[in-house]
This record gives structure tokens, sequence and C-alpha cells, in this order.
């Protein structure tokens, strides 16, 4: 309860495509100005936008003043819905971690996606290949995001899938998000079998938070020994 939270990176990553328009795309807008309000100085961010296309707001993270901030919140109201939906650079850079033994910062990745892609593989491919230190936390755009990509995604980035269905629910939702993201209670766990031989699922095991349980699968050869946590 005395630990003082590890300041994050914070990377924001928001689809603008084509089928993120009117009342969803207000809503992505909406959760991430949100988010950006809740860092603090010591902390450090970025804010990435795709549709076919991408832009990083600053080449790498940068402080959270007021300057930052203050430019990132511009881009981001200026936003608008247009063109393709390419996921997977834009992932791709939000998981390029330059500093990648600098373990005094929580590296956190926020996507907010409807989800309407065609090659969910090559996400998975990717997070899974670049995910790092970083954890993912996929946040559904719209009434019917895609519930199979969004918790698969962050089941594989070691995060959580958050849904807020209208614009009224945005702040009640999302202050709930970052009051887990800004409290890990537990990191870097793993499981060990001492005598089975065990299909484990999910094969990376989650951060635990507070108030939320640790929930795993195991399939085992045989009901003998001991498991570690």
């Amino acid at each position: 309860a005395e630990q003082k939270p590890r300041p994050l990176e914070f990377l924001s990553v928001i689809d603008n495509s084509g089928s993120i328009c009117g009342t969803s795309l207000a809503q992505a807008k909406a959760r991430l100005i949100y988010a950006l309000a809740r860092l603090q100085p010591n902390d450090r961010f970025n804010v990435i936008r795709f549709d076919n296309t991408m832009t990083l707001v600053f080449p790498d993270s940068v402080p959270a003043d007021s300057e930052h901030l203050d430019q990132a919140r511009a881009f981001v109201s200026a936003l608008e819905a247009q063109g393709g939906t390419e996921m997977v650079p834009a992932m791709q850079a939000a998981l390029h971690d330059g500093g990648v033994s600098d373990n005094s910062y929580v590296r956190q990745v926020v996507f907010l996606t409807d989800g309407a892609i065609g090659n969910e593989q090559q996400l998975f491919d990717t997070i899974s290949a670049m995910r790092g230190r970083s954890r993912i936390f996929m946040v559904g755009i719209g009434s019917a995001p895609n519930t199979f990509l969004m918790t698969r995604a962050a089941e594989l980035g070691r995060g959580t899938f958050t849904h807020i269905g209208s614009v009224d629910q945005v702040e009640d939702h999302m202050r709930g998000l970052f009051a887990k993201l800004e409290n890990p209670a537990v990191t870097g766990l793993s499981v060990t079998f001492s005598d089975a031989k065990a299909d484990l699922t999910p094969a990376i095991l989650p951060d635990v938070y507070r108030g939320e349980p640790l929930v795993l699968a195991a399939k085992l050869d045989q009901l003998k020994g001991d498991m570690e946590i």
C-alpha cells in the first residue's frame, strides 16, 4: 500500500479509419484525451494514429509535460475518419522499444480500434514477436468491435480488453481501466509443475492487478506433484 507506482511509458494508438466514423470516432478521441489527462509529469508518452497510413505525433516517447500534452490533444482533436485499416504497422511502431533495458518505467500500450481487419493472425504474430516488456490493453470502439481479435491480442500482450459502448460511459470505464493500469500488483509471473506435463493457457501469464484474480487452465498428463506460480 505504501509503494509508489513506477512511472509509465504510455503508448496510445488510435484507429481513425473509415469504419470508425461519427459516434465511434468521438468515443475514441474522448477516451484518448481522458487517458492523456491522467499522465503524471514523470511519465513519458507518445500517440500513434492509423488508417491505411500511420503517423507518430513524436519521433519517440516524450515527457508528459504541458507542452507535449497540448500538442497531442490538438492532434487527437483534429482527427477525422478516413481510409482503410492497416493495424499491424501501428502495432509494430507501438511495440518498438528503444529503451528495452530501462525497467524503471512500466511500458503500456493502449490500442483503440474496432478491429475491422482481415489479417488477424499477422497481428497476433507481431505481438508475440515484439511484445518484450510492453503490456497491451485493447479498447473496443463502437457497438460491435471484433471481440475475438481484441481478447486474443490482449491475452498475448499480457493486458486486458475493455469495451465501452457509448460516449456516456467513457469516463467511468476509462477511470476503471487506468486505476488498473497504474497499479500492477505482481508482474513477471510464470508457472511450473513438479511431476506433470501441462498444456497451459494462457501460455504467457498476465500481470495481476488489484481486485482481479489470476485465471489459467491446464491440461495435465497426470494429477500428481506440485504447481508453483
